[in-house]
């Protein structure tokens, strides 16, 4: 199969256990680093924004390198073009998961089931595309509490696959392609783009809004599928493209989510009780909101008085977390929105611009504050009405420096991606530590200041669209492996 992954970068700075800033001083909270290595290669990666890194469960999942070269180089899926895997960590225990049968062939994660017990994703098969002409087939997969690999298989007439997500019934929802030519492919494969839904061994095309393609987003633990479809083959003047409508399905109907007067929606996040977020573009196809849908009420969240917001997650209870614009279209902060209600959660003290990330059931936000033209200065832990610099909390002892989080589950477990010294990535969590370890690291003494920023420019990190799948969809379907 086709692709490069695209993955976003993180790093982690060491905490200040002694002189803690005003800010800091009432907070109790400190987090210590687990750093989750790789299979031998330079770099480890977690998944994100939008995805489920982190079960409620206490169970991660990403993907790392190993030290194998890629069969397919120079057409590769890691950077460093090696052979890479899932990586799972569960109770301190560090495994990886398998790609299909085959020699060297790559396999990555996509989501985790809310309990822990699945893992969908997708891998190479090693046999050429003879439809798209990638030099091998991929195939949406998932994997069982016992590692086990299950390919997930295609439409008739398809030959490429994607999982993007699973929940706790072992239910997984992806795409596939199949045999008929489609301009318009939404994955980039030639032929139509559909969803699916695989179930008791069986896949599923679960239709579109009217067009030729659809994609997803995720399923909840009711069984509801989100994701976005063409809603007719007519290419509008303003994009080039048919229109694209966000969908909830259920009991086997697609409902059409709607619009804000554009004619592109995007989902990027639902919950467990069929609430949707993402974003919408305005008439004319200029500016985008983020919204908020449930029970057939489309809510348009709005901004800070700019032009452009994204909402990015969303909790099963009504959290929704993201970023807003403000007048002039420069200055950005990080919202946290419920019920029609918008807090502004600010920047950490003597910077410009926060992007919210994601978001628990406990309300508790995290993000990057910025100086607004991509170089992240600190990491945000927002929480009972306040911003805090999550950079600054985390215990010492390591020399890796954290600069992106990307999950937080409602254990408040953070999954985030870390710097070495000399470069190179490691996926890292950031577990809440106990009196004890405070107590611990405290004594280790001060490893830098907690005023120190990353100051490590992140391209887009400010002023790009999110997508729905900004590292897994990308992983598989977006930058082919052409011969």
């Amino acid at each position: 199969m086709n692709s490069r992954m695209l993955r976003g970068i993180t790093t982690i700075a060491g905490f200040v256990a002694l002189a803690l800033p005003v800010q800091l001083a009432a907070q109790q909270q400190r987090y210590k680093l687990i750093d989750l290595g790789t299979f031998g290669g330079p770099n480890s990666f977690v998944n994100g924004p939008g995805v489920r890194d982190f079960s409620n469960a206490g169970t991660y999942v990403g993907d790392a390198e190993t030290d194998i070269p890629d069969p397919f180089a120079p057409n590769c899926m890691s950077p460093d073009c090696l052979v890479g895997f899932p990586q799972k960590w569960s109770k301190g225990v560090v495994s990886a998961l398998s790609s299909l049968p085959g020699v060297n062939l790559t396999s990555g994660a996509t989501w985790i089931s809310a309990d822990g017990r699945f893992i969908s994703g997708a891998s190479d098969n090693g046999i050429p595309d003879p439809i798209t002409g990638a030099l091998t087939e991929g195939r949406g997969v998932f994997w069982t509490t016992d590692g086990q690999i299950h390919d997930l298989d295609t439409l008739e007439g398809g030959t490429e696959s994607f999982a993007a997500s699973v929940n706790s019934q072992g239910q997984v929802i992806g795409v596939s392609n199949n045999a008929i030519p489609d301009p318009f492919s939404m994955s980039g494969w030639g032929t139509q783009t559909r969803a699916v839904l695989w179930q008791n061994g069986t896949i599923q095309d679960i239709g579109t809004l009217g067009g030729p393609d659809a994609g997803v987003l995720a399923i909840n633990e009711r069984g509801q599928i989100t994701g976005q479809s063409y809603t007719n083959s007519i290419p509008n003047a303003t994009t080039g493209m048919p229109t694209v409508d966000p969908f909830l399905w259920e009991d086997g109907r697609m409902i059409d989510i709607g619009n804000l007067g554009g004619t592109i929606g995007i989902t990027n996040a639902s919950n467990n009780n069929g609430q949707v977020a993402g974003i919408m573009y305005l008439a004319g196809d200029v500016n985008f909101h983020p919204f908020s849908w449930i029970r057939a009420v489309l809510t348009d969240i709005g901004t800070f008085g700019g032009s452009t917001g994204e909402a990015l997650r969303v909790s099963d209870s009504g959290f929704v977390v993201g970023r807003a614009d403000f007048a002039g279209d420069f200055i950005h902060h990080a919202f946290v929105w419920k019920d029609g209600v918008m807090h502004d959660v600010g920047v950490v003290p003597g910077d410009l611009c926060t992007n919210g990330r994601a978001i628990n059931s406990r309300g508790q936000a995290i993000g990057t504050s910025t100086d607004c033209m991509g170089t992240v200065e600190h990491m945000f832990l927002w929480e009972n009405g306040s911003i805090h610099d999550l950079t600054a909390m985390i215990l010492p002892g390591s020399d890796i420096k954290v600069f992106e989080a990307w999950d937080i589950n409602d254990r408040g477990e953070i999954a985030a991606v870390g710097m070495l010294p000399n470069g190179d990535q490691h996926a890292v969590l950031l577990i809440p530590a106990s009196a004890s370890e405070i107590a611990a690291a405290g004594a280790l003494g001060v490893s830098q200041p907690a005023s120190h920023a990353m100051h490590i420019f992140v391209k887009d990190a400010d002023n790009s669209l999110s997508s729905n799948r900004s590292r897994g969809m990308n992983l598989f379907l977006r930058v082919r492996r052409e011969p």
